[in-house]
């Protein structure tokens, strides 16, 4: 009975030993994994932060009255656009044509009356050369024509008040821009300088945006550090809309508030940008894409290449020249789109791993195929297959 536990024990390690050898010799003849890689460059890559704002209308004007009456007409449409100087509503100017001719009457009146008290004093003034009137009576003739010149500048004056108040029946527009709804219609009362405006007139081209910024982000700022690394083009700030697409026109920095919100430690820093089809609106909600600075000889690594370990650091799978995988730590500085800034752990030249990674570990011999060349056959196969099709 020993001996064939014996011949079992040996007849077992016999076919282990014939199983792993077949095993070592199927694993030897399998081919490398293959891969998709993408070789990246080192580049000067502008560094963006992304703000919060609100859009607001360059300029508004409040459209109020400045005269009381009855209104006649409405010389517009909302919605539209108006130009400085235009007509927007009528007042019944009545009153005010009734109150001009009564100006116009008192200044006819004192026109009068200073002739005649010139008149008179000019006899009194010959009468006193001849020593026939006293110097009393001459002194009463010049008081008396000084009071009636002046009482002319007076009825002049309401002349101009009331020729004022009429033209004021004609409520102008003192803005040029888009002018917005309509708070009142014909035969309306309304009041001068009423807390309700008529309507308000937005200019919206340019148009600003307001956002806030941390005043530690706006330190490099200040001190001219950021802004002295960027370009002329660098300094463009782009928008990105509530929908998530992206604005066509990009926008300088015009002004930042010179004040710190105690509650916040927030900065609110100004925006302007050109908006030809008026696609902004003051009160929408968008994001600022500003740049804050440049990141020399960064690499742009494709965020489906990056992992990150145990510990969350960052790490990518890169191929050197020998087609073996080797894992590289990175540092990372910020996303751009689908890639990350990175700007320690890639050297130039370098073939990071961006599909296949489930199938290597550092170590394992891969055979490497670029991304654009793969794209670039898969392409040239679907003309072909398209091409065969239109065919058959």
């Amino acid at each position: 009975m020993p001996g064939l536990q014996q011949a079992a024990r040996r007849a077992a390690c016999a076919l282990f030993a014939i199983c792993a050898a077949t095993a070592a010799i199927a694993q030897s003849e399998q081919p490398p994994a293959a891969v998709t890689v993408e070789t990246l460059q080192p580049q000067d890559v502008t560094l963006t932060s992304t703000l919060p704002g609100r859009v607001k209308a360059s300029a508004a004007a409040e459209v109020r009255p400045q005269v009381a009456g009855i209104i006649t007409e409405r010389l517009f449409k909302e919605g539209s656009r108006v130009e400085a100087g235009d007509v927007l509503y009528t007042i019944d100017p009545t009153s005010y044509e009734a109150a001009v001719a009564q100006a116009e009457a008192s200044v006819t009146q004192a026109e009068s009356q200073l002739r005649a008290a010139e008149r008179e004093a000019e006899r009194v003034q010959e009468l006193s050369d001849r020593n026939v009137a006293s110097q009393q009576v001459l002194d009463e003739a010049i008081s008396t024509r000084d009071s009636a010149a002046a009482a002319l500048e007076v009825a002049r004056a309401q002349l101009q008040s009331a020729e004022i108040e009429l033209d004021r029946t004609e409520i102008r527009a003192r803005l040029s821009g888009e002018i917005g709804l309509s708070q009142t219609s014909q035969g309306a009362l309304v009041t001068a300088s009423q807390a309700e405006p008529l309507a308000v007139i937005r200019q919206i081209d340019p148009i600003l945006v307001d956002v806030t910024q941390s005043a530690a982000d706006l330190l490099a700022w200040r001190r001219g550090q950021a802004e002295d690394t960027l370009t002329e083009s660098q300094r463009d700030v782009t928008l990105t809309l509530a929908d998530g697409s992206q604005f066509d026109q990009t926008g300088t920095l015009t002004a930042a508030e010179p004040h710190v919100d105690e509650q916040t430690g927030v900065v609110v820093l100004r925006m302007e940008f050109a908006n030809p089809d008026q696609l902004l609106l003051p009160g929408m909600y968008v994001q600022v894409e500003m740049p804050t600075g440049t990141a020399p000889n960064a690499f742009l690594a494709p965020q489906e290449g990056v992992s990150r370990d145990r510990r969350g650091r960052p790490f990518a799978l890169v191929v050197n020249d020998d087609n073996v995988v080797e894992q590289k730590m990175l540092t990372i500085l910020q996303d751009r789109g689908s890639d990350w800034i990175v700007n320690d752990g890639l050297s130039a030249g370098d073939r990071v791993i961006v599909a296949g990674l489930q199938n290597v570990a550092p170590g394992d011999t891969v055979q490497p195929e670029e991304r654009e060349e793969m794209a670039s056959a898969e392409g040239t196969d679907g003309t072909e297959v398209a091409s065969d099709a239109t065919t058959d």
